[in-house]
C-alpha cells in the first residue's frame, strides 16, 4: 500500500512523498528501502541518519528525517497499528477438527475455529470468531467470549468465566486448585477443597505457562486490559484490577487485592492478605509483605521506596570497608577507655 494510505489507516500525517510503496515493517537499524521503520526512544535518534527505511513514524516534536515522515504523538502504538496490517498469522478455517471431542450442548458462535485434539466438556459456550488450538482442554460450564485466541495445550477448568479478546498463549492453566491445606492434630494437611470461580475480563493477554488458582469460596479475578507475562502465579482469591502489567516470573499470593494500573517487573513477590495501591510500581526481584500506598514505587526487600533502595545498594559493596574501619574504631576505642582507667587507678 502507499505511505498515504497506510498514513490513513493509522492515524497519522504525512510528510514527503506519501505515493512511496510501504511493502512491511522493520526495526530500524534492519530496515530496508520499502519498509516502515519507527523512533519512539530517543536513545535510537542518531540511527535517523543512516536508516535505509522509505519511511519512519515519529513523534510530533522529534526533527524531520532524512526520509518520508508519519507524524503522531503516540509513535510505538502506531507501529503497532502498522505491524497489525502487515502481519501474515495464519488462522485455521472455522469449524470443529474431527479429531476433537466436543461434549453435549457447546454453543459455538459464528467463525469458531477449533483444531485438532481439543477436549471441550459439556455445555460449554464460545464466542464468535474464537480460534481454539490443539490440544487445548476447556472444563464442563465454562464461557468464553467472541475473538479469542486460546493456544495449543491451554488447560481452562470448568466453571470459568473468559471475556472478549482474551489472548491464552501455550501452557497456560486456568482454574487449578488453590494451595489449601487445614492442619489436622496429627499434624498431616487435609485439602480444602477448591470449588470457586474464575474471572477472565475483557482484552486479558496471559503468557505461556501462567497459572491462575481458584479459590475455595468466591473468585480470582484479573481485570479487563491487564497483560500478564510467562511463569507468573496469581493464587487463590486474589483481584487484579485494570490495566495492571505483570512481567515475568511475579508471584501474589493468596487473597491478595492488585488495584488498577500496577506495574510489576520480573521475579516481584507479593504477600497474601494485603493491598496494593493503584499505580504502584515494584522494580525487579523485589518482595512486597505489606500493603502499599496509591501511587507507590518500591523496590527491595523487604519492599522499600525506591529512592532510599538505590542509596542503600550504593553503600552493599562497600560493607566489608565500612565493617573493618568500624572493628578498627572499636578496638581503638577500648584502647583509649583501657588507658583512662589505668590513669584514674595511678591518679593520687
Amino acid at each position: 500500500m502507499t505511505l498515504q494510505e497506510l498514513a490513513q489507516r493509522i492515524g497519522c500525517r504525512v510528510e514527503g512523498d506519501g505515493s512511496i510503496e510501504i511493502t512491511g515493517v522493520a526495526g530500524i537499524e534492519q530496515a530496508q528501502p520499502g519498509q516502515l521503520t519507527f523512533v519512539a526512544n530517543p536513545r535510537y535518534q542518531r540511527a535517523l541518519a543512516t536508516t535505509r527505511a522509505s519511511a519512519v513514524i515519529l513523534d510530533d516534536r522529534v526533527p524531520a528525517a532524512p526520509c518520508a515522515v508519519l507524524r503522531t504523538s503516540q509513535p510505538y502504538v502506531a507501529f503497532a497499528h502498522a505491524l497489525e496490517l502487515f502481519a501474515d498469522i495464519p488462522r485455521p478455517l472455522a469449524g470443529v477438527d474431527a479429531c476433537s471431542a466436543i461434549g453435549r450442548d457447546v454453543h459455538c458462535g459464528r467463525n469458531v475455529a477449533i483444531g485438532p485434539f481439543v477436549s471441550i466438556g459439556d455445555d460449554v459456550t464460545i464466542g464468535d470468531h474464537t480460534v481454539i488450538y490443539s490440544h487445548v482442554s476447556i472444563g464442563a460450564g465454562t464461557r468464553i467470549g467472541h475473538d479469542c485466541l486460546v493456544y495449543s495445550h491451554v488447560a481452562i477448568r470448568e466453571r470459568l468465566t473468559i471475556g472478549d479478546r482474551v489472548i491464552l498463549h501455550s501452557g497456560v492453566v486456568l482454574g487449578s486448585d488453590g494451595y489449601g491445606f487445614a492442619r489436622q492434630r496429627d499434624g498431616s494437611h487435609y485439602k480444602i477443597p477448591q470449588i470457586g470461580t474464575i474471572v477472565i475480563e475483557d482484552d486479558v493477554e496471559l503468557g505461556a505457562n501462567t497459572c491462575i488458582d481458584r479459590p475455595a469460596v468466591g473468585e480470582t479475578r484479573i481485570g479487563a486490559g491487564s497483560k500478564i507475562d510467562n511463569l507468573v502465579q496469581v493464587a487463590h482469591g486474589v483481584r487484579v484490577g485494570e490495566r495492571v502489567l505483570f512481567a515475568a516470573q511475579t508471584g501474589i499470593a493468596g487473597s491478595t487485592v492488585v488495584e488498577d494500573d500496577v506495574v510489576f517487573a520480573g521475579q516481584v513477590g507479593v504477600a497474601g492478605h494485603i493491598t496494593i495501591g493503584k499505580g504502584t510500581i515494584a522494580t525487579a526481584q523485589t518482595g512486597i509483605p505489606n500493603s502499599t500506598d496509591p501511587g507507590s514505587f518500591v523496590s527491595g526487600y523487604p519492599a522499600i521506596p525506591n529512592r532510599d533502595w538505590l542509596k542503600s545498594s550504593a553503600v552493599f559493596k562497600k560493607l566489608p570497608e565500612l565493617r573493618k574501619l568500624v572493628q578498627d574504631l572499636e578496638r581503638r576505642v577500648a584502647d583509649l577507655e583501657a588507658r583512662l582507667t589505668v590513669a584514674r587507678a595511678e591518679k593520687p
